[in-house]
Order: C-alpha cells, then structure tokens, then sequence
C-alpha cells in the first residue's frame, strides 16, 4: 500500500515539474530541484524535459560539440540566415530527444524524421479539426543522406524532400513529437515564405 501512494506523490511531483517547466516557471522548478534534487526529475519523459531550444542545450550540458558549435557560431558570426541558425538548433534538439542514440545507417536499421505537408491559408481553413491535425505533421521513416535534398516527377505532380540523416529520430513518436513542437525551426530550416 505505501508503495502505491509513494507512486501516486512521485507522479503528482513529477506532473507539478513538467508543467513548471513547460510554463517556464523558473522559481517553482528551482525550489523543486532544491527539495527533491535533480535526479528524481531525471525520471521525467526526454518529451517533457525538453520543450524548448533551451531545453535541449540544457539536456546536452554547455559541453557538449554541438552546443559549443552552436554557441561559437552565432555568437562570431553575423547575418546567418534563419535556415542556418535553425539547423544548427535542430541538431541539438534532435540529439537531446534522442539521449544518445545516433544512426548507424545499417541495413536494417529504421530512422524517423518529421514530415510536412505544405498547403496554403485557404485549404487549411477549408479542413475539419482531425485534417488540420494530420496536415501539422507525421512521421516518416527511412532518413537520407545530405543537408536537405529534393526530388520531382510526373512533371512537378508529384514532388517531396528529405531532411538530412543528422536530423534522424530513433522512433517515429520523438519524430512527430518534435515535428510539433519545434515546426517554427522546421519552417525556417525547410521553408519559410515571405
């Protein structure tokens, strides 16, 4: 019995901090960390750890390549356009939401990136809720090479792209879940119209 209510107060605690988190109430996640430690927090889905950019820097830790990277580029580095800027910040949300798990690209291993459908203001205000909801996003498998690559037949009826395998998920759950939440980088690393 003591179990199950030590269960239910850790599951309360751990509700409390990610909607701490996921609200960007510092304080309150602060004086959690102070009462309990970090580590119980460590517990936490890597989906509710990181919501954010920031997040993701804070998962990898200031010394990790990708972040240093990051840091050393567009702090010395002016005028880097926003496609630039968004795939150095992917890289590092990718390589948080996957906790170390990096494409081998064998033959039988599956990779998993977000996919987007592009349609205009006016087809999506004409879609049902369930549509909009699949037009977002979804995941696709099978990550390919290259930064970003294209490709066209039928005389343009029929066009997609792929993103680079640096950007791969190791399950299609993390690929969609990113999808959503980082779609403003997505847009801005894929497409981003004027």
């Amino acid at each position: 019995m003591s179990n199950n209510i030590i269960g239910v107060r850790e599951r309360r605690l751990l509700d409390t901090y990610a909607t701490a988190k996921y609200q960007g109430e510092g304080k309150v996640i602060s004086i959690l960390e102070y009462l309990f430690g970090e580590e119980i927090f460590r517990k936490l889905d890597v989906t509710v750890r990181v919501k954010t950019f920031e997040d993701a820097c804070e998962e990898l830790g200031s010394e990790h390549p990708l972040v240093i990277e990051y840091k050393t580029i567009s702090t010395r580095v002016g005028g880097l356009t926003p496609d630039i800027i968004a795939y150095l910040k992917l890289r590092i949300i990718v390589a948080a939401l996957n906790e170390g798990w990096e494409p081998q690209f064998t033959e039988d291993e599956w990779r998993w990136y977000g996919w987007y459908y592009l349609v205009s203001k006016e087809e999506y205000d004409k879609m049902n809720d369930a549509d909009k909801s699949r037009v977002v996003c979804r995941g696709g498998c099978n990550a390919h090479g290259g930064v970003a690559g294209s490709y066209a037949s039928n005389a343009l009826s029929y066009a997609y792209s792929y993103y680079g395998s640096r950007l791969a998920f190791k399950s299609e759950e993390l690929a969609e879940y990113a999808a959503r939440q980082f779609i403003d980088l997505f847009a801005d690393f894929c497409f981003r119209p004027e």
